[in-house]
């Protein structure tokens, strides 16, 4: 009996702690992260406050593109779209988010 019991008193001192999660080995993962938001979502974000900014600004008289490639010039602004005048006698609804970009200001010369 006095075997067994120095062997399991024995092999329980030689047993180590399990080891602990650092902070050092989520370093990586966690500078991953920051590099993923500053090289992508950050710049986005910026994108997106410029275009909301864009859409605010536009009234009636503006040329603008849609993202489906269409210019036109804006008659009537309502609250979740735009009318669009492709032609003289078209004129198509598009909601405001589709408007890409702003191609001339109201009251500016054609180049």
């Amino acid at each position: 009996m006095s075997f067994l019991t120095d062997a399991s008193l024995f092999l329980a001192q030689q047993t180590a702690p399990a080891p602990q999660a650092s902070l050092m080995s989520f370093l990586p993962i966690i500078l991953l992260f920051a590099a993923m938001y500053f090289l992508m979502i950050a710049p986005q974000r910026k994108k997106q406050k410029e275009h909301d900014k864009m859409l605010k600004a536009l009234v009636t008289g503006d040329e603008v593109v849609t993202s489906g490639g269409i210019y036109g010039q804006i008659t009537n602004v309502k609250e979740d779209r735009f009318v669009i005048r492709v032609s003289e006698n078209t004129k198509i609804e598009v909601g405001k988010t589709f408007v890409a970009a702003l191609v001339r200001k109201s009251g500016e010369d054609k180049k």
